[in-house]
């Protein structure tokens, strides 16, 4: 399967994910794989089905967004030889290609592992990229650069056996100082750097908020911990992953992320079951290598003859004061770039790429707004390096102003787009630069839209946001954004959610960004930041406000049209691929189960005891879940599947545990109570083997005396947990 690959500059474990994509590719085409099933796997591989048929989004895990030049070209050359040419980034500081044929992606994949870049987890329900201030390491503000522990959280999660087939995904974030700029607040995980003096020593660790997230239901992260040493910050992590997926939902995919079981719980609840995790992990503590990640080198002094003169003097100073920064490295500066929807083209890539070798260090970032961040500028190349970004269209003023404003895809890739982000952002970008220049330095209001509620684009997060709605009149659709207002990180680093104000229809929201802009310049001069005046005015005011710009009564046609559309708008939302896979056979759960304990059997002779122990619980989990499954019982999370088994097959007598376990929740939660050494290890496994083989006898009796279907089909939630 793998001859067509050249897999000679990969590593040994990129190659062996590679081989079996393509081998995985070629079971679902030939049938002996499931459709569905496939799906499933491809996500955690970073493919990710387009709204458009028969092309796929491929997605890459660039942890805090830190590429080479190397790895930029990489990414331009790929994208020209195998997609459109174009490469989106996005606001989790990843880069995406859009339209690659599904047989390609195991080449894609080839390509990019050459230069160091994985997709693996970049998709489904796993630990997703870790995001970062693009600033770290050179922020002023800064107690230290939080580079190398993102890094080293990255690198231990990658593959882990724990954050394989969890019930959603994790976001995890670091920001390099209590600004914020990285929006811990509404994460997963959030890190933001604390310094301690222990025993008349000074110790590095984190301020860390757990359970935030936006879209339909946003929550701003509780804080966990105000101080947690640097060496504790992964083994909190992992048993916070274990917690989430024992406990957290399944069945429901929109109640399925670790904000709601933090709710659910409570944070002491919660906290209380990852202090029973502690025992059963790895590590107690867990050392991160402080120079993990290269240091930038900046550019040889006297290597390029100063000048003093831009081409375009007048934009070259307003650029200095809204795209440029001072290091805390004196002397050197921080160069931000907008970028118009998140998009370059590969050979503006490749030309970017060179400029950055000229005139900065070779360690180029991707922000979470969509644009590039540049490091270890010198002053005396700064005109030089503007003249030259701005020739290729990279030199705008305003990155991470009013002016510069964030959106996802929409309907232009994304199944689960109602509207489209990408149009209404190019009008409104335009209508601010020509009607509003006065605000190029404008860091006050953020606008921020997404083409549905789940927020890709972050709207939650904006002082002014949209997302993708309608509005009916009868038999007609009209395409719609909902108004959020109040969201951000106010100048003292603390987050909010946005307020739902009001839905108008797409054409009226540049009147709507003139209405609020012209009523917060007349009324709003008291008030530093925009959302204290938001705050002071109150949701009702802004309805009031707006109220006037979401009628629909006298519409015409051309309001019928999206933004960017020539046709007559219609809402088409598809089925977005975030969740597990939607039906499946109990027999081939039962295998599932089986696979399980072959990767058990893998680890503990590697050997990786924690891992072998955690595929073990699974198969153990996967094995009682098929039997309940077979007999129309819900299964929704681990714990509850656990507590299911002993009521419907333990105390009925329909099934009996070796070893004189009395109950399937005794014989499981050993992962608990037990370090993981190879003795336990060993043990767990040959439980684990039992078990499988009594789920096997048990399944031929059912089917044999007729009491389930020999292929009975799961259908949608009750497959997920």
């Amino acid at each position: 399967m793998s001859g067509n690959l050249n897999l000679k500059n990969v590593s040994d474990v990129a190659a062996k994910d590679i081989i079996e994509l393509q081998n995985n590719i070629e079971a679902m085409k030939n049938g002996t794989m499931d459709g569905e099933r496939f799906r499933h796997y491809r996500l955690t591989r970073g493919v990710y089905g387009q709204r458009q048929k028969d092309v796929q989004m491929f997605r890459t895990k660039i942890p805090f967004g830190r590429l080479t030049t190397a790895q930029l070209i990489r990414l331009a050359d790929v994208s020209e030889k195998y997609t459109n040419g174009n490469l989106h980034l996005t606001t989790r500081q990843n880069i995406q290609l859009h339209y690659i044929k599904l047989e390609d992606s195991p080449g894609v994949w080839t390509e990019l592992s050459e230069v160091g870049v994985t997709a693996r987890e970049a998709c489904g329900n796993t630990v997703r990229n870790l995001t970062a201030s693009a600033v770290a390491g050179i922020d002023p503000d800064e107690l230290f650069d939080v580079s190398p522990y993102v890094q080293g959280v990255f690198e231990y999660f990658l593959r882990n056996a724990i954050s394989q087939d969890m019930g959603r995904k994790i976001k995890p974030a670091f920001s390099s100082s209590d600004k914020d700029s990285a929006y811990t607040y509404f994460h997963d995980f959030g890190f933001i750097p604390r310094l301690k003096t222990i025993d008349g020593k000074e110790e590095r660790g984190f301020k860390v908020v757990i359970g935030g997230g936006l879209g339909a239901q946003s929550i701003v992260a509780p804080v966990a911990y105000e101080f947690l040493h640097e060496d504790k910050i992964v083994p909190f992590m992992e048993a916070g992953v274990r917690v989430f997926d024992r406990h957290g939902e399944r069945e429901k995919r929109h109640k399925a992320r670790m904000k709601f079981l933090v709710k659910k719980l409570g944070l002491e609840g919660f906290m209380a079951l990852v202090e029973a995790e502690m025992k059963a992990l790895p590590y107690q503590t867990y050392k991160i290598d402080r120079n993990c990640v290269p240091e930038a080198a900046p550019v040889a002094a006297g290597k390029i003859a100063p000048v003093d003169f831009a081409y375009n003097e007048e934009k070259y100073k307003t650029w200095l004061g809204a795209n440029v920064f001072e290091q805390k490295q004196k002397g050197f500066y921080g160069v931000n770039l907008r970028l118009a929807l998140g998009d370059i083209g590969a050979e503006r890539a490749r030309r970017f790429a060179a400029l950055v070798k000229e005139y900065a260090a070779d360690d180029i970032r991707v922000t979470v707004n969509q644009g590039f961040g540049l490091r270890f500028v010198r002053k005396e190349h700064l005109p030089h390096l503007f003249n030259q970004l701005d020739a290729l269209e990279l030199g705008e003023p305003g990155f991470d102003t009013i002016m510069d404003i964030t959106a996802c895809p929409g309907t232009d890739t994304c199944a689960l787009g109602v509207t489209n982000s990408t149009g209404l952002t190019t009008v409104l970008e335009k209508m601010l630069r020509t009607e509003y220049p006065h605000l190029v330095n404008e860091r006050n209001i953020n606008i921020k839209i997404s083409g549905c509620m789940n927020s890709c684009g972050q709207h939650m997060a904006a002082n002014i946001g949209f997302h993708g709605s309608s509005i009916k009149r009868g038999a007609l659709v009209f395409p719609a954004m909902q108004v959020v207002i109040g969201g951000g990180v106010d100048p003292e680093g603390k987050g909010y959610v946005a307020d739902r104000v009001i839905k108008t229809p797409t054409k009226k929201i540049p009147d709507v960004v003139r209405t609020i802009l012209a009523d917060y310049e007349d009324n709003g001069g008291e008030f530093q930041y925009f959302n204290d005046y938001y705050q002071e005015k109150g949701k009702k005011y802004f309805y009031d406000l707006l109220k006037n710009l979401a009628k629909v009564d006298e519409l015409g046609a051309e309001f019928l049209q999206d933004w960017g559309q020539a046709d007559e708008y219609v809402q088409d939302i598809g089925v977005g691929e975030c969740a597990g896979v939607s039906l499946d056979l109990v027999s081939t759960i039962v295998n599932d189960a089986k696979e399980r304990i072959e990767t058990a059997k893998e680890d503990l002779a590697k050997p990786n005891y924690a891992f072998s122990i955690y595929n073990s619980y699974t198969s153990l989990i996967i094995g009682a879940k098929a039997l309940l499954l077979g007999a129309d019982v819900k299964c929704n999370t681990h714990s509850g599947i656990i507590t299911d088994f002993d009521k419907h097959y333990i105390a009925t007598g329909d099934f009996q545990l070796a070893d004189g376990f009395t109950s399937f929740a005794d014989l499981v939660y050993q992962i608990q109570g037990n370090e993981p050494k190879a003795e336990f290890a060993e043990y767990y496994l040959a439980q684990a083997e039992a078990f499988f083989a009594k789920v096997v006898s048990t399944r031929e009796k059912q089917v044999r005396v007729g009491a389930v279907d020999a292929e009975k089909l799961v259908v949608d939630q009750f497959y997920k947990a």
